[in-house]
């Protein structure tokens, strides 16, 4: 999906859910989300501080947790690069109970703790499908963010019941 599609699908959540947008002012969560210039992220709108909003708004939660999915994640193969400055976020969300989107969030940290695994470079299929991890600083970026936030992803892991989605979350964070 191009960034004029994230762009458009934004603006449709936001005619759909306009109050999303002042969900969740002041929550120490997305403190500094507004600061970051999301737009200079290849393919990144820069509109993701609304979409973070929307996570706690009890009505737009799940629709914004879905935008901001297509949003950071460029296609089935590959994140945006945006990704590791929008993990911080994502964990203080998940961690908070009352955050309407937190289910869908924990999913959301599992499939990028999966996009962060290194890609073996003798493996020709997977480098032709996932691309290099030298063409793709995320991954590696990614995987520091999760070791920084290591205590945190060790309580988030505790709370998914799928054994591998925590071993997932673990191994990632360099807990495993």
């Amino acid at each position: 999906m191009d960034v004029a599609a994230k762009e458009a699908a934004i603006a449709r959540f936001l005619d759909q859910y306009p109050r999303a947008v002042d969900a969740g002012r002041g929550h120490p969560a997305l403190h500094g989300c507004e600061d970051v210039r999301w737009s200079e992220f290849p393919e990144c709108p820069a509109a993701i501080p609304v979409l973070l909003h929307g996570l706690l708004d009890q009505t737009a939660a799940s629709e914004a947790e879905r935008v901001l999915t297509n949003s950071l994640l460029d296609s089935v193969a590959e994140m945006n690069a945006a990704m590791p400055t929008v993990l911080p976020f994502l964990f203080r969300l998940a961690s908070d109970p009352r955050v309407p989107a937190r289910s869908g969030l924990l999913n959301l940290l599992v499939a990028v703790a999966g996009f962060s695994e290194p890609i073996d470079a003798s493996n020709e299929a997977m480098v032709r499908w996932f691309g290099s991890d030298s063409d793709h600083p995320e991954r590696e970026q990614c995987r520091a963010v999760f070791v920084e936030h290591a205590s945190v992803v060790a309580m988030l892991a505790e709370e998914l019941i799928s054994p591998d989605d925590r071993a997932m979350l673990r191994q990632v964070a360099g807990l495993l």
